[in-house]
């Protein structure tokens, strides 16, 4: 995706931070209303909620299973939500897309209900709770090109609220960024990753070690091991640890740290081809 300034205003209707936050990009029509569960409620009592809309139920797995969202589309916005607030436990916050000019139809909200579900699944940040992949229905080419128009606004507007739903977790792609790619080789481990905006990025195929030293166990780090391997997102194969894709870190200890299954100081396991440290990529020069 190719990036371009752009200016993004957020609505605080109750002046709390932490409660329903309205977004836009000042130049575009598409607002996302960012709701608690908490503050349901008050969402349903703004105009918002009337008008039809696409939504994400957004969640966080009690049992480390990682971020889930649930993606859906409605006319009726306060009989769906009533109902998903009966029925869907695994939820803490509800996104709502919808637009100031409340120029959505049916035919944008089923076109972009079935993109969003796609490209959900296609960045595989978050387990897609959706049973099926919506509707997707005869669009005419012009409403096609709004919807992809509406679709970047929103995914812009989502991911600055703190939701990167469909972003990709973050590799290079081209022969300049190859040049960024570091290397962990403690512990008999090859493991390849890069430092990226977001934390420390462990490629897909990389190898670290099987066995975790005596005092790991007590350790964060050997938690985030284990749920990665409960997730299906790492694998224990013929006595070697594997990355099953690519895997996002919020430091890069966390990341060295279950390669190598032991502490570790990830800014000076990772390494570029030529041995310099990332502390002395990244830090020395600060």
């Amino acid at each position: 995706m190719t990036y371009r300034p752009q200016t993004i205003q957020i609505f605080l209707p109750s002046g709390n931070p932490r409660g329903i936050r309205v977004a836009e990009i000042t130049t575009r029509i598409v607002q996302a209303v960012d709701v608690p569960r908490s503050r349901l409620m008050d969402f349903l009592n703004m105009r918002e909620s009337e008008q039809l809309c696409l939504y994400f139920l957004i969640g966080e797995g009690e049992d480390g299973s990682g971020s889930q969202v649930y993606i859906g589309q409605s006319g009726d916005m306060r009989k769906r939500l009533l109902a998903h607030n009966k029925e869907k436990d695994f939820w803490q916050r509800v996104l709502v897309i919808t637009t100031k000019t409340e120029s959505l139809t049916s035919t944008h909200v089923l076109f972009l209900e079935n993109m969003f579900i796609q490209e959900a699944k296609k960045a595989g940040r978050y387990t897609t709770e959706n049973c099926n992949e919506g509707t997707k229905s005869h669009t005419p080419l012009p409403l096609a090109a709004d919807c992809m128009e509406i679709f970047e606004s929103a995914r812009t507007l989502v991911t600055s609220l703190g939701y990167p739903v469909f972003e990709p977790v973050a590799k290079p792609s081209t022969t300049e960024s190859q040049d960024n790619i570091l290397y962990c080789k403690r512990s008999g481990s090859s493991a390849r990753g890069c430092y990226t905006d977001e934390g420390f990025v462990v490629f897909k195929d990389s190898i670290g070690k099987a066995e975790i030293g005596r005092t790991f166990h007590s350790h964060s780090f050997s938690r985030l091991r284990e749920g990665l391997l409960q997730q299906g997102k790492i694998a224990v194969r013929d006595g070697t640890l594997v990355f099953n894709e690519d895997v996002l870190f919020t430091s890069p200890s966390g990341a060295s740290a279950v390669v190598c299954g032991t502490t570790c100081n990830g800014w000076l396991d990772w390494k570029n081809i030529e041995g310099v440290t990332l502390h002395d990529l990244k830090r020395s020069t600060m």
